[in-house]
């Protein structure tokens, strides 16, 4: 009937090169294994502080989900998870796209309906910095993630996007590396570890 959705078959599959993985729908599943992966870890490492995983809906219509999730939550600072767009693809000029698959996670400084927290976006490459993890950067004119949403609730709330490269997002067969998927997982460890109370604060301070 009008309005049924449809959905592909395109099953997840490790590539001939085992660090490459394809699949639909990486967008967001990536974020959602990130931030369970992160959770998980984190606990088992130990750190002070009280750590929220969403993943939202209806991103693509309106930022809805992260708009209810935020008043249920209040967060005090917020870490989206995402893919990236990768442009290292036939047709795509680099001042499109700059990003490459394998390149390392990326970290967004600007896109249409944010900017994001430039203390928090410095500790972000502080850190990335101290673990040797590549990082990459990322600007959008046009589209935008839950960050545009979140980072409005309230007085405001401190808030960076960090991302996987992937190729053709948006399609039934998306590609990323897993070495950028493993980076990312660790930065975003190591990060959530260092906002304590004091850094928190220090972010609008």
């Amino acid at each position: 009937r009008p309005g049924d959705p449809i959905i592909p078959v395109s099953e997840f599959t490790v590539m001939a090169n085992p660090k490459w993985y394809l699949s639909k729908a990486f967008d967001n599943r990536v974020g959602c294994a990130l931030a369970v992966e992160a959770l998980r870890r984190a606990a088992e490492e130990g750190h002070p502080n009280t750590v929220y995983a969403v993943g939202t809906v209806q991103e693509e219509v309106g930022l809805r989900g992260a708009k209810t999730s935020a008043y249920v939550i209040a967060p005090d600072v917020a870490l989206i998870l995402e893919v990236d767009i990768a442009g290292d693809v036939p047709g795509i000029e680099p001042e499109e796209s700059p990003i490459k698959v394998g390149g390392g996670p990326t970290l967004l400084v600007y896109d249409a309906r944010m900017i994001p927290n430039l203390p928090l976006r410095d500790l972000v490459i502080a850190t990335a910095q101290e673990l040797d993890i590549p990082l990459q950067f990322s600007a959008m004119t046009g589209g935008a993630t839950d960050g545009g949403m979140i980072h409005l609730h309230n007085e405001g709330v401190p808030t960076v996007v960090i991302g996987v490269p992937t190729r053709h997002i948006h399609s039934h067969n998306s590609i990323l590396h897993r070495d950028d998927y493993d980076r990312a997982l660790e930065l975003i460890v190591a990060v959530v570890k260092k906002l304590d109370a004091a850094t928190v604060a220090s972010l609008t301070g």
